[in-house]
């Protein structure tokens, strides 16, 4: 198998990213277990209270989440809150994304 067999990461993106606020319930203080599909290595519970934690889960949302998965498990102003942080963990193609389908995460200038 060559590399370029391999699918790009960016396959499906878009159809993983909520298209509305209202979509994200998911919530502002607590433990949040994810599946094992998504915590399949390392911690699977996180509390968002804790802004480390959080950040550690987002991210995992953003790059392996479905968009189910990110509408039960993002609270919509713990993602703003935490946005500045987390387009420094994840690939600029993701929080680009992210950004275009939801106005008001993109940072001001």
């Amino acid at each position: 198998m060559d590399v370029s067999d391999l699918p790009s990461r960016y396959d499906g993106v878009d159809s993983r990213i909520p298209h509305a606020w209202g979509e994200l319930h998911g919530p502002d203080a607590g433990p949040v277990r994810l599946p094992d599909r998504l915590a399949w290595s390392g911690p699977d519970t996180f509390d968002v209270s804790n802004p480390r934690q959080r950040l550690t889960l987002y991210s995992i949302l953003l790059d392996c989440g479905q968009r189910t998965d990110a509408a039960a498990f993002m609270h919509p102003d713990l993602l703003r809150e935490s946005w500045p942080q987390i387009r420094r963990l994840t690939t600029r193609e993701i929080t680009e994304r992210w950004e275009r389908r939801l106005p008001g995460l993109r940072p001001v200038a």
